[in-house]
């Protein structure tokens, strides 16, 4: 994936990488409270994030929760017989309950956030360092050949 960062598609890409999809679910999160959510079940990673909000604010939300997943972080009430009760799709009431099951530590919190600014920060620096691909088939084959690796996955 070259720049410029597409979260849904650096998603996309991690989630083949792990061999567990990411799916992206907006949703209008009640405020106050979380503004996203990491929901792993059996076989998907969803993350849920606020819609009601701007598209640089929801990168930020989806990466931050990215980096929970990275990081492996799970909540100390995670419930595995409550997650398979909704398989694939979430319903409202599997949404609610697992926001009121929202509670990772301090810690988490700031890995989480520090996976979201590394990711914008160097999408910024790639996106200012790197050339843009050519439509022009030759001239793609010379950036190919001779341009750097810089990129996503």
């Amino acid at each position: 994936m070259q720049p410029p960062l597409r979260v849904e598609e650096l998603c996309r890409l991690l989630g083949a990488k792990r061999g567990r999809p990411i799916r992206l679910l907006p949703y209008a999160l009640p405020a106050p409270g979380p503004f996203g959510l990491w929901v792993a079940t059996d076989t998907t990673d969803h993350i849920l994030y606020q819609k009601e909000t701007s598209k640089a604010h929801q990168d930020h939300i989806i990466l931050h929760e990215v980096g929970h997943i990275l990081a492996d972080h799970r909540s100390d009430d995670d419930d595995p017989e409550f997650w398979r009760s909704a398989p694939g799709i979430l319903s409202l009431g599997a949404v609610r309950r697992a926001l009121r099951r929202t509670s990772y530590d301090e810690e988490h919190e700031r890995e989480a956030e520090l996976v979201a600014t590394i990711i914008l920060e160097w999408a910024s620096v790639l996106d200012h360092v790197t050339p843009r691909a050519s439509k022009n088939p030759a001239l793609q084959r010379v950036q190919t050949a001779l341009g750097d690796r810089q990129g996503w996955l």
